[in-house]
């Protein structure tokens, strides 16, 4: 199946609001994150295209096949990488051009072009000077944590690597870079891609300078990688002696595509770059957008690439980021530096004088609050997570407490935002004092002891106050979560079940250089940060090993196995974290670079299958033979998906100590010097898990002789992912039933059959939500009167034979999915990521705003139904039984004739 279909819709396809069954749309925009009427196509030159010997390039030939059909298109960007990738970016006018691109001979893919948002820091704070509380204790304790100061004092710099980072640019003028760009410097080259007016929006204006002075997030990642020491912050980089590319891709403001970042990776490669660092991406679940292909491919010629793993920790699994979903690419998430930068509130009338709460700038609250506590039950689970009683008073008079659990936090503020609340503090439930997702709202968390003793205090009768000074408030704070995962930091898999991310490195609270006009040093926390940290280690294991192909492509291997375990709680009996979002673990570089034996594949992926057998390569690189020994050592399961429910759980995702059952043979091994021995390894699924919540299983399988360590991380499903429900069907998103039809005019949800004119917004508009990933979502016009049967209950106030979600049944003969008769398509998406329970992102609607077919022709007038199927994981496109299904209720089409003159 092809990358997409049937995308010259996209204009139609808009992303939903969060209030409940009222849909304005002029605030919604396009799902995805795909640009309309845009892709990337790749051209088989090994295709039989007409005419092909009467042009110079497969491309023009592609070209002139588009033109013969008379498909108006506009080329964007060329790629010619034989080997690699052949292709364009284009643009097309109608809907008919865009679905006609799949059938030409010689388009061996079609991928929707997306944007990529301009990186943003989870934390981000300038540096006032040394005696800054938000400095961490030391520059380089980082370096601590992973063994670079080892490497460093063996004057294990980095010389002779080239890093290529793309990213806001670099303020190659910075002192403790180099101070300039070329020859000789720090900064050798680079390039800018789009100009700093470029938003995302407009054309980009590319030049040969990649100065940033207006953003600062790419020179805070050059930073990390490289920052000379002696500055007055004893911070260096982790590879201070590396060449650096600068490729701005990104403008002061807006986002990116991804053609921008497919140009740079090729001038990365063209340049001659060993290492290519992206600290970027979005929210898309699969491996198959256009960047994370051509990054994996190019990683498997023989270059590192290191790819964010993303800030998404707060959505829970199964929300990978793209392009770090790039199969060979070594995806790379957060760990938290040892301390954090906190802000103080002061209570009043009451004997405790303050709290501190997690914001690295003061609240902007002026003056003295009196609290207000939505419940005395402070083990109470759900605090706010529904609307709030009629008899809760005028909530803008105080700051609301409320305590953490169940629901988002935008859901508690919602509701308290509903009572006229604009300033809260939510006291932690025990998850962990950490960064949260608040949206726009005016709040922070605190501590857990605080918030209860401020409820205790409150129903004590006491006038508890509180205030934020706008002053002298900060204070540097022991992390609690110090040498754990940042909560931020996104879990994987992939939807299509691959390993993301691959690692872990330090990526909390980051010191680094910044652009001179913005002050120099900052503190950023993201998994940004911990990316170029990756890339400076990769630099220190080429300089030491050989800056070839095979210790490139074998670098993730070496990190993977010799990585360190991350506990998910700082106690000596707490489970191991889940590697959905540790990866194999936190880098240790010292060792990947000096390790005596080499094991591979540094993970085994289990899928969905009970019983999984694999082998695994010792080779001993020492001079004596080595005795090796081998054992089991369980990660903590992963509970995806809540209880009772077909949604992800909300980071931080819960943790099941049932394990995998693991028999490895031999146990114990002897391997000679130069030698390398294989062992067998049986993993079998947890028992005593429910499947129902799709538990993620992990761990390693731990190759000990004396002195050393290794582990070869896994990870399998104990389900079945082709059985996981796509499409929800639930009331809790917009107070009906999903899927459903809203009337763009009246907002109201469509229980019966209705009719619409088309005219001054009178349409209608289908709302879903996606409980998970689906390779393809189709929606096709189908007359009133089909039949299609079903054996599950119809949800409240629908009639019996609409709004069903089912799968065709299994026949003796499988149909295929055109078995079901259709009117026509109206339009298709391929490769979706799953909704996150983030205000705005929770559902989405595809409006109808014109009775019209994908091909472009009229719907004639007449009574019909939408018909909604979306395929499961590893389903078969083609047959279909192995689509979910939802019909809507009947919907007129009643356009009016023309007016006569």
């Amino acid at each position: 199946m092809k990358a997409s279909t049937l995308w010259s819709l996209l204009p139609s396809l808009l992303a939903g609001s969060a209030i409940a069954a009222k849909v304005p749309l002029s605030s919604l925009t396009p799902v995805g994150n795909i640009i309309p009427n845009k892709f990337i196509i790749e051209v088989d030159t090994e295709a039989n295209i007409p005419h092909k010997r009467s042009f110079a390039r497969d491309l023009d030939a592609v070209y002139a096949s588009i033109q013969a059909r008379d498909v108006s298109f506009e080329v964007v960007q060329e790629f010619e990488k034989p080997g690699l990738f052949v292709g364009a970016s284009i643009t097309v006018q109608t809907s008919d051009d865009a679905a006609t691109l799949e059938h030409l001979p010689g388009i061996k893919t079609i991928h929707p072009a997306r944007r990529f948002d301009r990186p943003q820091p989870v934390f981000e704070h300038i540096v006032q000077g040394p005696d800054d509380p938000h400095l961490p204790p030391f520059g380089t304790s980082t370096h601590l944590l992973t063994g670079v100061d080892k490497l460093h004092a063996r004057g294990i710099l980095g010389q002779g690597i080239k890093i290529a980072v793309l990213d806001t640019g670099i303020d190659y003028t910075h002192p403790f870079l180099g101070g300039g760009i070329g020859p000789g410097k720090k900064i050798i080259g680079g390039f800018d891609f789009v100009g700093d007016d470029y938003d995302g929006t407009n054309l980009p204006h590319p030049d040969e300078d990649p100065l940033d002075q207006c953003q600062g997030h790419g020179t805070h990642v050059a930073g990390i990688i490289g920052t000379d020491g002696g500055n007055e912050y004893n911070f260096t980089g982790v590879a201070p002696e590396a060449e650096q590319f600068a490729y701005r891709i990104f403008g002061c403001e807006g986002f990116t595509q991804d053609d921008v970042i497919i140009a740079a990776l090729f001038r990365g490669v063209d340049d001659g770059a060993d290492i290519l660092s992206l600290s970027l991406g979005g929210a898309h679940g699969w491996t198959v957008s256009a960047g994370a292909v051509v990054a994996s491919r190019i990683a498997e010629t023989g270059k590192i690439i290191t790819i964010a793993a993303g800030n998404d920790g707060s959505r829970g699994s199964w929300y990978a980021a793209s392009p770090s979903s790039a199969i060979n690419a070594i995806s790379v998430g957060s760990l938290e530096n040892v301390v954090i930068p906190l802000q103080t509130a002061k209570l009043h009338n009451v004997e405790q004088s303050s709290v501190i709460y997690f914001q690295l700038k003061p609240l902007p609250i002026e003056g003295e609050w009196p609290v207000y506590v939505i419940s005395n039950d402070t083990t109470k689970i759900d605090d706010a997570c529904e609307p709030l009683p009629d008899d809760t008073p005028d909530l803008s008079k105080f700051v609301t407490i409320v305590r953490r659990g169940t629901c988002t936090f935008v859901t508690k503020l919602k509701h308290i935002a509903e009572k006229g609340g604009n300033y809260s503090l939510i006291y932690d439930n025990g998850t962990g004092f950490t960064s949260v997702a608040v949206g726009n709202y005016t709040t922070a968390l605190i501590r857990a002891e605080d918030g209860e003793y401020i409820v205790e205090k409150y129903f004590a009768g006491e006038d508890v106050k509180v205030s934020f000074p706008q002053n002298g408030g900060t204070v540097s704070f022991p992390n609690p979560r110090g040498g754990l995962m940042s909560t931020f930091s996104t879990y994987g898999p992939t939807n299509d079940f691959y390993f993301k991310p691959a690692i872990s490195a330090p990526g909390g609270n980051i010191l680094s250089a910044y652009p001179t006009t913005l002050g120099s040093f900052a503190v950023l926390s993201g998994t940004s940060m911990a990316t170029p940290f990756a890339a400076g280690a990769a630099a220190l294991l080429l300089q030491v090993q050989g800056k070839n192909a095979e210790v490139a492509r074998a670098a993730r291997d070496i990190f993977q196995t010799t990585a360190m375990t991350i506990r998910s709680k700082n106690e000596e009996d707490a489970l191991i974290e889940t590697v959905t979002q540790t990866g194999s673990g936190l880098i240790n570089v010292y060792n990947a670079i000096y390790s005596q034996t080499t094991v591979t594949p540094g993970e085994l992926i289990v899928n969905d299958t009970a019983h999984f057998k694999e082998t695994i390569s010792i080779a001993n690189n020492g001079d004596a033979p080595k005795t090796y020994k081998l054992s089991h050592t369980a990660a903590g399961t992963a509970l995806t998906i809540k209880e009772d429910s077909v949604s992800a759980e909300l980071g931080p995702v819960p943790l099941s100590d049932a394990s995998a059952e693991v028999s490895i043979s031999p146990s114990e091994i002897t391997v000679a010097p130069g030698e390398t021995k294989e062992v067998t390894v049986h993993i079998q699924e947890p028992s005593d898990v429910d499947r129902s919540r799709y538990p993620v299983y992990s761990g390693f399988i731990t190759v000990s002789a004396p002195g050393e360590n290794y582990r070869v991380t896994y990870i399998g499903l104990a389900a079945s992912l082709r059985d996981k429900q796509i499409l929800d069907t639930s009331d809790e998103w917009i107070n009906a039933t999903l899927p459903a039809i809203v009337n763009a005019t009246s907002e109201e949800v469509q229980t019966g059959p209705a009719n619409y004119t088309f005219v001054e917004g009178d349409f209608p508009v289908l709302l879903f939500r996606l409980a998970f990933g689906t390779p393809r979502l189709r929606v096709d016009l189908v007359s009133s009167d089909s039949k299609i049967h079903t054996n599950v209950h119809s949800p409240r106030g629908i009639p019996s034979e609409e709004g069903h979600v089912f799968t065709f049944p299994q026949r003796t003969r499988p149909g295929s999915f055109t078995f079901t008769q259709t009117l026509g398509p109206l339009v298709e998406w391929n490769y979706l990521s799953r909704h996150a329970e983030v205000e705005g992102e929770e559902y989405s609607p595809y409006a109808l705003s014109q009775p019209l077919f994908a091909n472009g022709t009229t719907i004639p007038n007449g009574s019909y139904r939408l018909l909604v199927r979306a395929l499961r994981v590893t389903g078969n496109p083609e047959h279909q039984h192995d689509y979910e299904t939802w019909l809507s209720p009947v919907i007129g089409v009643n356009v009016p004739a023309p007016k006569e003159d």
